[in-house]
């Protein structure tokens, strides 16, 4: 299974067209992604990130909704799990 992180583009670090790179940050967390699928992103936009690379562009409102999705995962999880202990 894969995932993407909605991140915030930080700093620009290398404006390279095909090796771009800029620090995005994730819930406190700042890594270098490399940015050459998304050139036009600027600071302040959220972008998708998979394996270090930003993948794609998204607003904020979507970048938030996903976060809440996956910050809610955990309670999902364990919903699940008791209402499969329960039909046992």
């Amino acid at each position: 299974m894969c995932l993407a992180i909605p991140g915030k583009v930080v700093r620009w670090i290398d404006s390279d067209p095909l090796l771009g790179v800029a620090e995005v940050e994730f819930g406190g967390v700042t890594r270098r992604c490399l940015m050459a699928c998304v050139p036009e992103a600027s600071e302040g936009d959220y972008v998708v990130v998979h394996a270090g690379v930003a993948i794609a562009i998204v607003d904020a409102e979507e970048a938030a909704r996903v976060l809440a999705e996956l910050a809610s995962l955990p309670e999902k999880v364990e919903w699940l799990e008791r209402d499969e202990e329960e039909t046992q």
